[in-house]
């Protein structure tokens, strides 16, 4: 974990000169948080897997987390969601979409809005809504929200499967027609079941796995043995050169994707 080391901070950001015009990008998983600072849509500074009591007592390690900021985003690390059309949706019927997801009595159920035709109904810890609730339940969203819009923003076609990788849980997200038609989350312990998944997605949407190609982002590189497996599989392996924010030369867009991406969420609305 990087309790105190920054993955890129710019040599001139000091905490004194953060002001009304910062934004603060936060996402909060089970054990760990990670954070990007943007001032004018350039990243300022990034931290990754940090504690989780970090967020309560920044202290002098994450000092950047001290200031009072005007605009901020929360992702919140979801253990299950589904989509559900939105002339279906009501908020009374909120309950009742929950049981859906096996809900247990440490988990709390929220929706939102994720494009003009989706909600996303998804369940957070306990724990995770209360270390959320530290910069206002009113700035969250689900986890991987700024992900998706980023990527239906772009010109999409239907040969290519987006896959987003966080420690061992993978997303994988398809469009076809400009709307979504398939998203979900695998948690996975190595190579071959990444790429069994991401298969299994292909074949069950009656796609060739060899017409498509996967447009990876998140902790994957197309270097590493995660994507030669899946390259075994598929048409080919690129690496999302998608760019939310103004980044420096030593951070790469796919590495901070999902994280840079909360960014397009500014004004989201939790049920």
């Amino acid at each position: 974990m990087s309790n105190h080391i920054y993955n890129y901070r710019d040599s001139n950001l000091t905490s004194y000169q953060v002001n009304s015009n910062y934004i603060l990008l936060l996402h909060i998983c089970t054990t760990t948080f990670s954070y990007a600072i943007v001032y004018q849509n350039k990243l300022m500074a990034w931290a990754k897997d940090c504690k989780l009591e970090f967020l309560a007592d920044p202290g002098e390690d994450h000092e950047l987390l001290g200031y009072e900021y005007k605009h901020m985003v929360v992702g919140m690390h979801s253990s299950g969601f589904t989509l559900v059309p939105s002339a279906l949706f009501s908020a009374d019927k909120l309950a009742e979409f929950g049981r859906y997801l096996d809900i247990r009595k440490d988990e709390k159920v929220l929706a939102q809005t994720l494009d003009h035709e989706n909600r996303i109904v998804y369940k957070v810890s306990e724990w995770i809504n209360n270390a959320a609730e530290i910069y206002g339940l009113s700035n969250t969203v689900f986890e991987n929200k700024g992900w998706i819009n980023a990527i239906a923003n772009t010109n999409l076609t239907a040969q290519n499967m987006y896959i987003n990788v966080d420690s061992i849980r993978a997303d994988i997200l398809y469009f076809a027609n400009g709307k979504i038609r398939f998203y979900n989350r695998f948690e996975f312990n190595n190579p071959d079941e990444l790429a069994y998944y991401a298969v299994y997605v292909a074949q069950e949407l009656k796609l060739e796995p060899k017409n498509l190609t996967l447009v990876v982002s998140g902790d994957i590189n197309v270097t590493d043995k995660n994507a030669a497996r899946l390259a075994d599989f598929f048409n080919s392996v690129e690496q999302n050169e998608i760019s939310v924010l103004i980044l420096p030369a030593e951070v790469k867009s796919h590495q901070i994707l999902a994280l840079a991406a909360l960014s397009l969420c500014v004004s989201s609305e939790v049920v």
